[in-house]
């Protein structure tokens, strides 16, 4: 059945409806759609335009149809529905009668699709945040496997100067850093509701638009009709950072094709990631990282497609941007899937550290460490550059390396040069001289573990006894905590909002009840919303915490509790790197906490405390549990700037 037939005299023509159904493609949205169907039902009621008894049996209808889909979403293609909202009225209407008829009043399928998209893009986009966090953490943990290999380093494909191979790993990890930072930015501008625009220009019906887009999830609603039902700047921001973050996985496959090739040797990647010729039975193809490389140009192509199709667009709705949705699922699901399989590949690779060093030594990347010696001799730097040049040149016709040359030999070119230089041309040497912000060197990762534990004399005992195993530790120390925070953003944890005031409070008043957290009334909770997170699984809030600031640098982690068929899954842990994350944003210096369970925050990088030492009106603040020995309550604090979290 057709949603618009009655202005029509003939039915559209076979090959027409064709072309012009989309239910091939938008069937995805079937859950996004129902959803709205029931938060537009719940709308309507408040209005009058439906009873709550029709309320109620619709919604019950809705429930159930939702269900059937996610059972067997691929029953939806048997329809000859025009497109989702289409199939979804005309099986409610099966299902309740003339009842169904009257859910569209006052909406449009304009404002209907665009919410359903974004319902679908929010949804999505948190399971491609939790898939770049993951992807992140394999290349962290090839980082730590591989922190004392050395690596040569190119440019123009020519190599350069040594590096190690943890510090590339570190390299993609800080692009898919960005990644995940452009992605937050689009979600958060995604977040508001078209629905209640109507086809154009809103709806005739008194609704209160923020208080649906509230029950729906969003933040807010859109502002201005024409603008809810024409915006597609979302698909465009996601195809934008799918296609970025797909570049970055291209750059990660064609390094890794290199490496893996028979000219470098300095990888063997997993038979799980590789394939074999039909004709050469010696042939092992790096098939995923080509992959990934040539999927990278489907999802680029879809940006510009899209690009193209709405550059031209009068306001406001057009059939055109029917055509959004079939290329950004594709590219999302490209997406995923290539950052799932760049997982496997990093976590099944096999690096030849034999190869890598012997490659670092050759090339003669230990050039610009003559020419920074001669500087240091007072050797003006062109002028040491010209005479490494030349050293360069006999040691090519030569066929051997810088070092293997005779002090006699190198005096030959720069009088300057003494017994030292030997110790500046080695591969230790190179490394270690980086010593700014980013660099590999031992000072820079000294400074780094100093910071965390105000211990400069354990520190160069470690140093001493392994020290190119921690050439990377200060990058390692610094991804891990800002990972953590990502993560906590993939496991659904943000700010509270009005609507998470019940939650929130039945949440703190049950624990409260049960002794383990101080009572919070709900007028307190309501002033205070803007200090709480909540977690989330599926939609429904089953944790809360909250940050209280006392004064300028000094904060407390407050009522951090979590429903109890949802502890033991990492909620509570995500709750608080989450104000981590949001103090160091504060530029707090020091975050502390009273607690029973000192060994619960001791794994998230906070330390003991002398409680004595807290000023009178945090105690106060904070007054013991009626249900706890007092004794065992003891103060916490975790240093901001100084302190990283534990994985």
């Amino acid at each position: 059945m057709a949603l618009w037939g009655g202005r029509f005299k003939e039915k559209a023509s076979v090959q027409f409806k064709k072309f012009n159904d989309s239910l091939p493609v938008d069937y995805r949205m079937a859950v996004q759609d129902i959803v709205g169907s029931i938060a537009w039902a719940e709308a309507l009621t408040t209005v009058d335009v439906l009873s709550q008894d029709e309320f109620t049996r619709l919604k019950a209808a809705l429930l159930e149809l939702k269900a059937s889909v996610e059972e067997n979403p691929q029953q939806i293609l048997l329809s000859d529905a025009e497109d989702i909202h289409s199939w979804v009225e005309v099986n409610l209407i099966e299902k309740t009668g003339d009842l169904g008829k009257k859910l569209h009043t006052g909406r449009s399928r304009n404002d209907q699709v665009a919410t359903d998209l974004k319902l679908w893009c929010k949804e999505t986009g948190g399971e491609i945040l939790f898939a770049l966090v993951s992807l992140q953490q394999a290349l962290l943990n090839l980082a730590e496997r591989e922190s004392n290999t050395v690596l040569p380093g190119y440019t123009h494909l020519q190599r350069a100067q040594p590096v190690t191979f943890g510090h590339w790993c570190l390299a993609y990890v800080e692009m898919f850093d960005r990644d995940i930072g452009r992605l937050k930015d689009t979600l958060y501008r995604a977040d508001t509701s078209p629905l209640g625009s109507g086809a154009l220009a809103g709806t005739a019906y008194p609704i209160d638009r923020d208080l649906l887009a509230q029950n729906l999830g969003f933040r807010s609603a859109t502002l201005n009709s024409l603008d809810a039902v024409s915006d597609r700047d979302h698909v465009l921001e996601l195809l934008s950072n799918a296609s970025i973050s797909m570049m970055h996985l291209s750059r990660f496959a064609e390094d890794l094709i290199f490496y893996n090739s028979g000219e470098a040797g300095f990888v063997e990647m997993s038979d799980l990631v590789s394939s074999g010729s039909s004709l050469m039975p010696q042939k092992k193809n790096p098939d995923a990282c080509e992959l990934i490389r040539g999927k990278a140009g489907r999802v680029m192509g879809s940006l510009s497609g899209m690009m193209v199709t709405m550059k031209a667009l009068p306001l406001a709705y057009n059939k055109d941007m029917q055509e959004d949705k079939e290329g950004l699922f594709d590219a999302l699901d490209t997406w995923q899937e290539c950052m799932e399989m760049a997982v496997l590949v990093a976590d099944g690779l096999k690096v030849n550290r034999a190869r890598t060093l012997a490659a670092a030594q050759q090339g003669y990347a230990n050039s610009t460490e003559l020419a920074d010696y001669l500087v240091s001799k007072d050797v003006p730097f062109r002028e040491a550059h010209h005479i490494v040049g030349e050293v360069v040149l006999a040691a090519i016709e030569a066929d051997h390396a810088l070092e293997d040359f005779s002090l006699a030999q190198l005096q030959q070119y720069s009088d300057k040069i003494e017994q030292d230089v030997f110790g500046h041309l080695s591969i230790e040497s190179c490394l270690d001289k980086r010593v700014a912000i980013g660099g590999t060197s031992r000072t820079q990762v000294q400074k780094a573990l100093a910071d965390i534990q105000g211990n400069h004399d354990s520190l160069n005992a470690q140093v001493v006894g392994a020290p190119s195993k921690i050439q990377i530790s200060s990058a390692l120390k610094q991804v891990k905590q800002r990972l953590n925070a990502q993560k906590a953003a993939a496991m659904s944890v943000r700010r509270a909002r009005m609507s998470d005031v019940d939650n929130i409070f039945a949440l703190t008043e049950f624990w409260a009840e049960q002794g383990e957290i101080l009572p919070r009334t709900r007028d307190n909770i309501i002033h205070d919303i803007q200090n709480f997170v909540v977690a989330e699984l599926d939609g429904k809030v089953v944790g809360t915490a909250s940050l209280y600031i006392y004064q300028t640098g000094l904060a407390e982690i407050r009522s951090v509790v979590i429903e109890q068929n949802a502890q033991k899954q990492g909620q509570g842990r995500a709750l608080i790197q989450y104000l981590l994350e949001f103090a160091h944003q504060m530029e707090l210096q020091q975050v502390i906490v009273l607690t029973y369970i000192p060994q619960y925050f001791t794994k998230l990088g906070f330390n003991l405390i002398d409680k004595s030492s807290l000023a009178d009106n945090i105690i106060e603040d904070s007054e013991p549990s009626p249900h706890k020995d007092p004794n065992d309550e003891v103060a916490m604090q975790y240093m901001v700037n100084r302190a990283s979290i534990t994985p």
